[in-house]
């Protein structure tokens, strides 16, 4: 099994900004919520020439799919694309430490871009067994709700690097919109917050006694941490797209994504299995 190994580093080039990992949150505790995601890309094409890197989070939704935001894959002039765009992007599903050696590792080989909301599908070189994918939620979120942000990335703005275990926190509904719904920090405080890296990261619900259900994922927000809203991409409303193009394999459309948490400077790197691969912050 590929060893990833954390490596501080310098800041290199800085981009535009989308969210990181989750502020004044908490460790998630080893083997909880094993359907998040860690999307590692490398070689991403930077303004003014050259490369970057970076990451987002996601969800697993079945062996060979992940859910994101649609703005993690985007060009250098920040249009979103239905294919991916760093040299290599790699999913790192079912690791709650980032050191550790558990969960599973795939490239992204496809990427499919919802016509209507910042959420995209991207499509994994094998499948990913021995996790159960996060169910997809059919119905509406509603105001007052409680729903839970699991994510990578950093804890604060400020900060040099990611951090190097899954965080998470509770969050209070405040508002529905037609595509998007606004969230804000409930436990374990009230400026819990999603940050650079946590793009495209799940809000989920957890029913009593049955499976977590993916209610929104992070699309923007302002610097963290912070009291009052971030704004999160619906899933109910793009339920059948998501099962429509998991069913057939293929799927389309580009759209246009909605206010974006910025994608920050590299502030890590990983060595996988020798190779060096620099994450940058909350933004993407």
């Amino acid at each position: 099994m590929l060893m990833l190994v954390l490596v501080a580093a310098g800041a290199v080039a800085a981009g535009d900004r989308p969210a990181q990992a989750i502020a004044n949150g908490q460790d998630a505790r080893a083997g909880a919520y094993p359907f998040a995601v860690l999307l590692i890309m490398t070689g991403l094409p930077a303004e003014g020439g050259g490369t970057r890197d970076s990451s987002c989070s996601g969800a697993l939704v079945a062996p060979r799919w992940v859910i994101t935001a649609g703005h993690c894959f985007r060009e250098r002039s920040g249009r979103r694309v239905s294919r991916p765009v760093a040299r290599r992007t790699t999913a790192v599903v079912g690791r709650t430490a980032v050191t550790g050696r558990d969960g599973r590792l795939a490239e992204v080989v496809a990427v499919h871009q919802s016509d209507t909301a910042d959420v995209a599908l991207a499509r994994l070189s094998s499948p990913v067994t021995g996790i159960t994918p996060l169910t997809i939620g059919t119905s509406a979120p509603t105001a007052g709700e409680v729903v839970r942000l699991a994510g990578f990335g950093l804890t604060d703005d400020g900060d040099a690097t990611p951090a190097t275990r899954l965080q998470t926190g509770q969050f209070t509904v405040d508002h529905v919109g037609t595509d998007l719904i606004e969230t804000s920090g409930h436990a374990p405080h009230l400026d819990t917050s999603p940050c650079l890296h946590d793009s495209g990261g799940p809000y989920f619900r957890e029913p009593p006694g049955r499976a977590p259900v993916l209610v929104a994922v992070v699309s923007s927000g302002p610097s963290c941490p912070h009291e009052g809203g971030d704004f999160s991409a619906r899933i109910d409303t793009v339920s059948g797209w998501i099962t429509g193009t998991i069913a057939a394999g293929s799927g389309s459309g580009r759209g246009v994504p909605r206010r974006l948490l910025p994608v920050a400077p590299v502030a890590a790197v990983l060595v996988v299995a020798g190779a060096l691969l620099l994450i940058r912050r909350r933004n993407r």
